[in-house]
């Protein structure tokens, strides 16, 4: 086989080029044309970071999670802070039989080996299409156990975290920083801060209504 052969062979990419994501819209245009592939990457780590509990991290994802339990993925949902509302799911359109809670003893969700095991096992898992946990501190190693997992179960995984990690490295694919938008206290607008996208304008902020 000749270099010229490897060069045109479908898993061969050069330089400057991405292969083609598989993504899922976001429910919001503005972000879904920031992002590479036009949405969510369905394989791989995003990582979440927000300014204030509660400012509506969640609602950002809800969309895409709705779609993606309609087509018959799994949502599993690995040591939430609060136990999700299932009325408030389904008027977002989620197919309630295709989500899984997964807790654990307070002492090990938190922080543990365990939560981060659960987690990295609903990744790897084939029919998953989304999981979802909220991180603390973490090790690079641990942080990239996870992005392998998620790659290998071609699973979204989406990690929600405190913008006081914003500075540490991390190997997830997307990062986001989320904040209010300043602009009208009363509305439900986020100001959302692309910090890194491959392929794409990082630093780049945009308004959401969420």
């Amino acid at each position: 086989m000749t270099l010229r052969d490897l060069i045109q062979r479908a898993s061969i990419w050069r330089a400057g080029e991405l292969p083609p994501a598989v993504t899922e819209a976001t429910g919001f245009p503005s972000l879904d044309g920031a992002l590479p592939g036009g949405g969510w990457p369905q394989s791989g780590l995003t990582e979440i970071l927000f300014s204030t509990s509660g400012i509506g991290a969640l609602r950002l994802v809800l969309p895409a999670l709705s779609n993606l339990s309609q087509q018959g993925g799994w949502i599993i949902w690995v040591c939430p802070p609060h136990l999700p509302y299932p009325p408030a799911l389904h008027e977002f359109g989620m197919d309630l039989s295709r989500m899984l809670l997964i807790e654990l003893p307070e002492e090990q969700s938190a922080q543990g080996e365990q939560s981060l095991w659960a987690f990295e096992q609903a990744l790897r898992f084939q029919d998953c299409a989304a999981a979802l946990m909220w991180l603390g501190d973490a090790s690079m190693l641990e942080l990239r156990r996870l992005q392998l997992a998620a790659e290998a179960g071609s699973t979204w995984g989406v990690i929600f975290r405190p913008t006081s990690f914003a500075q540490h490295p991390s190997p997830a694919a997307i990062r986001l920083k989320l904040e209010p938008s300043g602009r009208n206290p009363d509305a439900d607008e986020l100001k959302l801060t692309l910090l890194k996208a491959r392929g794409s304008r990082a630093g780049e902020s945009y308004q959401l209504s969420v």
